[in-house]
């Protein structure tokens, strides 16, 4: 999220604040992906930004200035100067957004820059096994890419994984849960769970000859159980049947309470943005 100015200008870091993501009606406003905590202190009428584009673009080199920002339905559109008309504003689609960073800016707590982090080494157990590569800010938290042997890991930064950054020492202290940082071996057929439930045996001969007069008795008293069963079924199905109409007949006609109760029945029961600094949760 920081980077270094080039040229023969003196070294200062800038902080990315934002993006310029589309053109937006036909006067030159330009929607914006924010990469801030606090829009309101970052684009005030007057700031000024340095833009990151393509060396192709007109735009290379220069910087732009801010003349207003507004919020259609929970989304930042920004109107700056010399951007008149839509054509000038697609021109500048893409365009990503810096801010030098004041000298006595506070330290917001348990919360880092992208280059204060990027490079610093990873400690897991005392033992060194990678460094961060750099930042991903995702909607629901940051991310850090630890690059570690021939691949990277991506690391949720939230305290329960990364409970120690000491950036004087240039270390983070990471308690990753089992399977992360390795792959995990494959589990043995033997440690497999069953899937198939086995079938049910046969009762064999000896197991039918050994029933006694009371199991007798009792499927006797199960076989006239199932024949009332029966019966009474029989005489639902009768009574639903009379119950009806025949083919052709009209049904009755709903009532106003039944209509309002079938209409009940079928009824049913700030914008994200990204962090200019990576916070830990």
């Amino acid at each position: 999220m920081a980077r270094k100015q080039a040229g023969g200008r003196s070294a200062q870091t800038q902080l990315r604040v934002g993006r310029l993501t589309k053109a937006h009606g036909l006067k030159g406003a330009l929607k914006l992906e924010l990469f801030t905590d606090d829009p309101e202190r970052r684009f005030v009428p007057g700031a000024e930004f340095a833009l990151q584009v393509p060396t192709s673009s007109p735009w290379h080199g220069k910087r732009i200035t801010l003349t207003e920002l507004r919020w259609y339905n929970g989304q930042p559109v920004g109107f700056f100067e010399g951007v008149t008309d839509r054509t000038g504003a697609e021109s500048l689609v893409k365009a990503i957004l810096w801010v030098d960073q004041s000298a006595d800016e506070p330290q917001e707590e348990d919360a880092w820059y992208d280059h204060q982090l990027i490079g610093l080494g990873v400690v897991r157990e005392g033992e060194r096994i990678g460094s961060i590569a750099r930042v991903e800010h995702l909607p629901a938290q940051d991310l850090l890419v630890v690059k570690t042997g021939d691949r990277e890991v991506m690391v949720p930064f939230v305290k329960a994984i990364v409970p120690t950054v000491d950036t004087e020492r240039g270390i983070v202290t990471v308690t990753p849960p089992t399977g992360l940082f390795e792959d995990l071996p494959d589990e043995d057929e033997s440690d497999r769970p069953a899937r198939v439930a086995a079938e049910p045996e046969a009762p064999s001969a000896s197991d039918a000859a050994s029933d006694g007069p009371g199991d007798v008795a009792t499927d006797a008293f199960s076989a006239c159980d199932e024949h009332a069963e029966r019966d009474a079924a029989s005489e639902a199905d009768a009574a639903y049947t009379s119950t009806v109409p025949a083919p052709g007949s009209q049904p009755e006609a709903a009532t106003a309470d039944g209509g309002a109760e079938a209409a009940a029945e079928g009824e049913d029961a700030k914008p994200t943005t990204g962090a200019e600094s990576a916070s830990r949760g």
